[in-house]
């Protein structure tokens, strides 16, 4: 009876095992509610798409028909996505997107940010089960970039056409701890299947309560993504804290900082190797490449003090790095001169966080600006001309610049966010920077916040939003664009 019994249930854990049917980062896709056609999932997993297809009569009233691709998650949430339906479809109010559902019967409790196949989109939801559906509508046509959010009993629909800020709308849920969560499609037709695409498809957990900055971590990814389309790729995850990738001259490989260690991971393979940096084992996140890529500036914390300090070494590593400034104050590397004779960096000196360069022949630190606010994140342009940094001076950190010598600042960007590390593509016509929110103290940059990639032409303009990312310190602190000008790689976290 014993054996028997043994038998039965190993036979019922493979047979429960059997139902889910994992695809790509979620643990199960099925039909919610029996549409008259089958949906289904494709991941492509080296493009990192997922092609969703289904019918359904609708996600709306009192009871649902739709192809849902789920992962069970406890607590607070973020998932996002790039989505576009396939062809002109059959039904105008067709639906794709992202949704969170108590259960997998027809008529659960649930909540979802969808996109419609006419203008509409919209928050759906359903307050308890066989409640007839609410929606609150956001004022976004069309996006191609979509957000849910859970924090608590908030459910937050973020949504914009790629290029553009989110518009986001909220809506108050009673709702389980764990969720079924994932994307989503409905044809609104119960025997015709629609097709869509998901990319950039991510699954956020943010810090939980009690999170402490600089001493608990989440986890992150290492990206690269396509200037022109958005379209980001993962290339490596780890638990840990990874920061600051900055990508060689030959194409070849990305710099990046992990605990203390300067890490280089190689794209062809993905091999990952740790550069010799001698005694200089405590660096942060602001080491940057010559033009030319032989040689490599890292920020060390050294001394009684560890204060930030820069040193030098070949790009390949050396036991006996070469120390630059002194050890006494702070001093965080950002750029290096085109002709390789200066770098410029944020320094503190009396108090003051200042803008500094130095000569690498005779050691002369000169100071740049010269101001009670915070200036930051120095970058020389490929022509020499200027020098590009981020300032809090009108009362939000803004991207401004200067001549080499600290004349003629003038103020860049000019809306409302609070931006940070301007970066130059290769021909100088570009910069790539970091947006923090308005609400955001704008002399920080936080751990694990919602941020934005921004694009504007060198010289000034309207800016367009080219990543939405949760990051923040460590996403994209140093020069990250690839060498024909086409890629950019950062730093993203989650808590997963």
């Amino acid at each position: 009876m014993k054996q028997l019994f043994l038998l039965v249930a190993i036979t019922w854990v493979c047979t429960g095992s059997a139902q889910y049917n994992p695809v790509g980062i979620f643990q199960h896709h099925e039909d919610i509610g029996a549409p008259g056609q089958k949906g289904n999932l494709v991941y492509d997993a080296d493009r990192q798409v997922y092609r969703l297809s289904g019918a359904g009569a609708n996600i709306w009233a009192r009871t649902d028909q739709f192809h849902f691709a789920w992962k069970k998650i406890k607590g607070d949430f973020i998932i996002r996505a790039t989505v576009r339906f396939i062809g002109k479809g059959v039904a105008a109010h067709r639906k794709i997107g992202i949704m969170a559902r108590e259960k997998r019967t027809p008529d659960a409790r649930y909540a979802d940010a969808c996109v419609h196949g006419d203008e509409l989109s919209s928050l759906q939801y359903r307050g308890a089960d066989g409640d007839t559906t609410g929606q609150v509508i956001v004022s976004s046509f069309h996006p191609t970039e979509i957000e849910l959010e859970r924090s608590g009993n908030t459910f937050t629909f973020s949504a914009a056409s790629f290029g553009q800020t989110y518009r986001s709308v909220s809506k108050q849920l009673v709702m389980p701890e764990e969720l079924y969560a994932g994307i989503f499609i409905c044809s609104h037709q119960e025997d015709v299947t629609e097709q869509a695409v998901f990319s950039n498809v991510q699954i956020i957990i943010p810090p939980a309560p009690g999170f402490r900055p600089y001493r608990d971590y989440l986890g992150s990814h290492l990206e690269i993504m396509d200037i022109a389309t958005g379209h980001r790729k993962i290339l490596h995850s780890a638990p840990n804290s990874l920061q600051a990738p900055n990508w060689t001259p030959d194409g070849r490989y990305l710099i990046y900082s992990e605990q203390g260690l300067i890490k280089r991971y190689e794209i062809a393979t993905g091999q990952i190797s740790t550069l010799p940096t001698g005694s200089a084992r405590d660096n942060n996140n602001d080491h940057v490449l010559s033009f030319d890529g032989k040689m490599l500036g890292i920020s060390n914390h050294t001394g009684s003090r560890r204060s930030s300090t820069i040193f030098i070494l070949p790009v390949t590593g050396s036991d006996h790095p070469e120390q630059v400034t002194p050890d006494t104050a702070h001093s965080y590397l950002h750029g290096w001169s085109p002709d390789g004779r200066r770098l410029v960096y944020t320094a503190q000196r009396n108090g003051d966080w200042d803008i500094y360069a130095i000569d690498l022949a005779t050691r002369k630190e000169t100071r740049l600006t010269d101001g009670a606010t915070l200036d930051d994140g120095p970058e020389y342009s490929p022509d020499g001309k200027y020098i590009y940094f981020n300032s809090v001076r009108t009362g939000t950190m803004k991207i401004w610049r200067m001549r080499p010598d600290g004349s003629g600042q003038e103020q860049v960007s000019f809306d409302e966010y609070n931006d940070w590390f301007p970066h130059f593509s290769p021909d100088g016509k570009w910069i790539v920077y970091l947006s923090f929110p308005p609400d955001m103290d704008p002399s920080t940059h936080p751990f694990y916040k919602k941020t934005y990639l921004r694009l504007m032409p060198a010289a000034g303009g309207v800016p367009k939003t080219i990543g939405y990312i949760f990051g923040g310190q460590g996403t994209i602190n140093v020069p990250s664009w690839s060498p024909d000008g086409k890629m950019v790689a950062f730093i993203s976290n989650s808590g997963m």
